[in-house]
């Protein structure tokens, strides 16, 4: 198992990325402590300690990455909001912020001095190709808040690598979620949204939780030891352009 003995905190743990993550590492050995707002779906994750947490307050979360020492932390909240930047209001931009990039932002800084005491500690962040990697139309918000989230990476990486901890980020493209499944509703014509969002995948297909979950699992192990301050694109060719 490639993460016996490591303990890991997961959050947006109840369901698509995040579920599947907490599951992947749990099966490899890892003590998983997996937090979510929505408790009703994160009880029914087998084999991990599970809290509600929102992510967004500080000291809530703060105090939950603080209960323990954690060797991984997987930072996967965040929220999908569609449209230009004309179209977009400032309240959505903040909602965003607070909640794809501040939260992550609260989390690494409570689980640093525990990794920094033991010399070793991974964090994965939960990106997106919709960032500075590439454009996707009515996505200014989301695209945005994801650009920065890779820039949080590369500068904690950078700061800490001679700590013994990694910081790198995971870049998918388009997922099979509940989330996706609302959004592709929210547009009116649910199955021509969901061949546009195929077309785009240049393997015909969009991805799965457990292929994301997959490259975490690798950030987390020793196995990615010599890696850190990366964007690991996991999008089924969609950035190839």
């Amino acid at each position: 198992m490639r993460l016996k003995g490591k303990k890991a905190f997961v959050t947006a743990a109840a369901q698509g990325i995040g579920r599947a993550i907490s599951e992947t590492f749990i099966v490899e050995g890892a003590e998983v402590v997996a937090v979510d707002l929505n408790s009703d779906l994160l009880s029914s994750l087998a084999g991990a300690k599970v809290m509600k947490v929102d992510v967004t307050d500080k000291k809530e979360l703060s105090e939950a990455v603080q209960s323990e020492a954690f060797d991984v932390l997987v930072n996967c909240a965040g929220v999908v909001h569609a449209g230009t930047i004309l179209e977009a209001s400032e309240e959505e931009l903040d909602f965003a912020y607070n909640l794809n990039v501040k939260s992550m932002f609260y989390g690494i800084q409570a689980a640093l001095p525990a990794m920094m005491r033991s010399g070793q500690g991974s964090i994965i962040n939960i990106a997106s190709v919709c960032s500075s990697i590439l454009a996707a139309p009515n996505r200014f918000v989301y695209g945005t808040t994801k650009a920065a989230i890779i820039g949080l990476t590369k500068s904690v990486a950078i700061e800490y690598i001679t700590n013994g901890i990694r910081c790198n980020c995971i870049c998918p493209g388009t997922v099979d979620s509940p989330s996706l499944h609302q959004r592709l509703r929210n547009t009116g014509d649910y199955e021509k949204a969901m061949k546009e969002f195929v077309a785009r995948q240049r393997m015909g297909r969009i991805g799965t939780p457990d292929e994301i979950a997959a490259m975490a699992l690798y950030l987390a192990s020793d196995d990615s030891k010599f890696t850190t301050g990366q964007s690991q694109i996991v999008d089924g060719g969609w950035s190839l352009g």
